[in-house]
C-alpha cells in the first residue's frame, strides 16, 4: 500500500514539475502555436481528401455527393501497364540521384576539408552552392543548349576533337534519359548538401587529430579513421530521411527536360498523377497514387531506420 502511494506521489511530483517547466517557457509556446496551426492546415486538414480515392470523385457532385466504390481505382492502377512503367522511372531515378548525391556529397565534403588555401576553398564552395539557387528552368535550359545537336558546346567540343563526326541528339535517347537527369541534379545540389557534413566536420574533436599526428597517422589516415566515423551518425539520419523520398521523385525536372522521345523513361509518378487528375479527369485515382506514394515513403523509412538500429548506427526514431 505505501509502494502504490509512493509512486503516485513520484507521478504527481513528474505532471508538476512538467507544467512548471511549461509556464517557464510560455514564450517559446506562444511562438510556436502559429507555425503548428500552419502545420495542421496544409498536412493535416487536406488528408480529408484522401476520400476521393475511394469514390467515383465528380467535381459537381463534390466528396458529399460521389459515390464510393471501394478500393476501384487502386486496382486500376495496378491493372494499368503503364503504371508500373512509370514507377519503375520514378524509382530508377531516385535511387540514382540519391546515391551519387549521398556518396559525391560526403566526397566533396573531405576534399573541401582537406584544402588549406582558404581562397580557393571560398571559390570552390561558392562554385558549387549557386546552382542550388537557380531555376530548375533555368538549368534546364542550359542543358538543353549545352546538348542541343544545333550548335551545342557538347556537340561541337567532340565534333572538334575527332571523337564523333555528326551532331548527337543527346536528348532524344530514352536509354540516356536517366543519367543526364541525375548528372543535371548532381550538378544543382551537390554543394548545398555539403553544408551539414563541413559543419559536423568542423565540430569534430580536434584534439583526436593531434594525438594521430602524433601516432603518425597521414591524411588518408586521419580521414578514414577519425572524419568518416565522426560524420557517419549525421549521414546515417539524412540518408533515412532521403529514403522517404524514394518514391517521390518530383516532376520538374522531369518535365522540363523530357520530349516525346524520352516520355518512357522521363515520365514519374507525379507526373502521371498529374495526367490522371488533369489530363483524364480520373480525380479519384490521382488522389490513389497519392495515397500509395505515402504508404510506400512510410514503410521505407521504417525498414530503413530498423536497419540502422540493427548495424549499430544513429536512427531517427
Amino acid at each position: 500500500m505505501e509502494a502504490s502511494r509512493t509512486v503516485a506521489r513520484e507521478g504527481s511530483n513528474k505532471r508538476k514539475s512538467y507544467f512548471r517547466k511549461m509556464g517557464r517557457q510560455y514564450q517559446l509556446i506562444l511562438l510556436s502555436i502559429p507555425f503548428v496551426l500552419i502545420l495542421i492546415l496544409f498536412n493535416y486538414v487536406p488528408l480529408w481528401g484522401w476520400i476521393m480515392a475511394f469514390q467515383n470523385y465528380s467535381p459537381a457532385k463534390g466528396i458529399t455527393g460521389s459515390s464510393f466504390v471501394g478500393l476501384e481505382n487502386f486496382t486500376m492502377l495496378f491493372e494499368d501497364d503503364q503504371f508500373f512503367r512509370v514507377l519503375r522511372n520514378t524509382l530508377v531515378m531516385s535511387i540514382l540521384s540519391l546515391v551519387t548525391g549521398f556518396v559525391c556529397a560526403i566526397v566533396l565534403a573531405l576534399l573541401l576539408n582537406e584544402v588549406r588555401a582558404s581562397f580557393f576553398k571560398r571559390t570552390i564552395q561558392t562554385l558549387t552552392y549557386i546552382p542550388h539557387f537557380v531555376s530548375m528552368v533555368v538549368i534546364a535550359n542550359i542543358v538543353l543548349t549545352f546538348l542541343s545537336p544545333d550548335g551545342g558546346f557538347i556537340n561541337t567540343l567532340l565534333m572538334n576533337m575527332g571523337f564523333i563526326k555528326e551532331p548527337i541528339y543527346f536528348m532524344g535517347k530514352g536509354e540516356w534519359f536517366w543519367v543526364i537527369h541525375t548528372l543535371v541534379g548532381l550538378w544543382k545540389e551537390i554543394g548545398w548538401s555539403t553544408i551539414i557534413y563541413l559543419a559536423v566536420i568542423a565540430g569534430l574533436n580536434q584534439e583526436v587529430y593531434e594525438a594521430a599526428d602524433v601516432d603518425g597517422a597521414n591524411r588518408f589516415n586521419k580521414i578514414w579513421h577519425i572524419t568518416i566515423p565522426g560524420i557517419m551518425p549525421t549521414a546515417m539520419i539524412l540518408l533515412i530521411l532521403s529514403v522517404g523520398s524514394i518514391i517521390n521523385a518530383g516532376y520538374e525536372s522531369q518535365f522540363l527536360l523530357s520530349n516525346p522521345l524520352v516520355i518512357d523513361y522521363s515520365e514519374v509518378l507525379d507526373l502521371y498523377a498529374l495526367n490522371l487528375s488533369f489530363g483524364s479527369q480520373q480525380y479519384s485515382a490521382g488522389v490513389a497514387l497519392s495515397i500509395f506514394k505515402s504508404i510506400v515513403s512510410v514503410i521505407l523509412v521504417v525498414m530503413v531506420n530498423y536497419a540502422a538500429r540493427r548495424t549499430g548506427k544513429s536512427g531517427v526514431f
